[in-house]
């Protein structure tokens, strides 16, 4: 089984974003009236000719899918629209699991402000979880969008992990929009965050306070494999621990878009901690025009990157289903 760890509803109807402008008018929509907006052809629509032609064509068999994480915009204030935006987007994330549960598993918006609205947070990440089986949730590093706020390993987090280890899921560590205009949302914001977060736990105990929370930083880390050693002197300059006692709770995902940078990732960081992933349909679509393959393919450069039959298994498969362990309760309810 191909498991990619790394997909976002962007292909959504239509009428999420018209409920989208009506809450930034501040109509103050209910995302419950949204659900019956939606047929269940439009939502099967949406994701047919796109994502499961795709997945599928391309030989993978499960995708994890969230919202489209552009589309989160965190930066908003107001927790009662944060919290309706966040509900609103993830049930529609559960409609394509509940359609196609052989192919989305499904993976959650949390209602962040610049404030936190944890409350928000933790009620939304636990209806998703016990109540519509989702394997995890996307949270945000920067939810102001211009880095105001504490980093991640701030006491103000705290009740976000307990719930995260209550209830077994991990965190994949992603931004949204920016609203600092020098930096370009795709190339640059969402990979400042990758290896920003990455030096925040290196300076920490994180784990030592969490031993069972679990992020994946996606996009293949950041600058973070290319400079592992850097890490490693910073870490011994400041006598912090090294870069891979962080490999017990820190993952890294294969969404990089050409061979030597999936080369990199799989020489630096060990098997056991890379998942694939593609985000296909994302910030970059189209083929590379040297090769022909499409950008966002990445288990073609994956099947090239030389590994063994057992680490190839490891990335594309046993990794997901040892970081995301209610994976195996959707995979059994699908074979059900």
């Amino acid at each position: 089984m191909i498991i990619d760890v790394h997909g976002h509803y962007t292909t959504e109807p239509g009428a999420l974003q018209v409920f989208r402008a009506a809450q930034l008018n501040g109509e103050n929509p209910a995302s419950s009236a949204l659900w019956n907006e939606i047929g269940d052809d439009e939502v099967r629509e949406s994701v047919e000719s796109n994502q499961v032609r795709i997945l599928t064509g391309r030989g993978g068999d499960l995708m994890l899918f969230s919202p489209r994480a552009s589309g989160m915009q965190h930066h908003w204030h107001d927790p009662h629209v944060a919290n309706e935006w966040a509900r609103a987007s993830n049930d529609l994330v559960y409609r394509v699991s509940k359609q196609f549960p052989q192919h989305f598993a499904p993976v959650a918006q949390l209602p962040q402000t610049p404030e936190g609205n944890f409350d928000g947070v933790l009620a939304e990440l636990r209806r998703t979880v016990t109540e519509f089986g989702f394997v995890g949730a996307n949270l945000n590093p920067d939810p102001s969008g211009t880095w105001a706020g504490k980093p991640l390993t701030d006491e103000s987090w705290f009740p976000v992990y307990e719930a995260a280890e209550e209830l077994d899921v991990p965190f994949m560590v992603h931004v949204s929009t920016t609203e600092n205009p020098n930096f370009h949302t795709l190339g640059a914001h969402y990979l400042n965050a990758d290896t920003s977060v990455f030096m925040q736990l290196l300076q920490s105990d994180l784990f030592t306070r969490f031993p069972n929370l679990r992020f994946v930083i996606p996009h293949g880390g950041g600058a973070v494999p290319f400079h592992w050693g850097r890490y490693r002197g910073l870490a011994v300059r400041n006598e912090w621990q090294d870069p891979s006692g962080l490999l017990h709770n820190v993952f890294f995902d294969t969404a990089v878009y050409h061979q030597p940078g999936i080369d990199l990732l799989t020489e630096v960081v060990p098997s056991t901690n890379v998942l694939f992933a593609s985000e296909m349909l994302g910030a970059v679509r189209g083929a590379d025009p040297e090769t022909g393959v499409e950008w966002d393919d990445t288990l073609v450069y994956v099947r090239n990157a030389g590994l063994s039959d057992e680490d190839f298994e490891r990335i594309t498969c046993t990794n997901a289903l040892r970081v995301y362990p209610r994976l195996a309760a959707h995979l059994e309810a699908v074979s059900a």
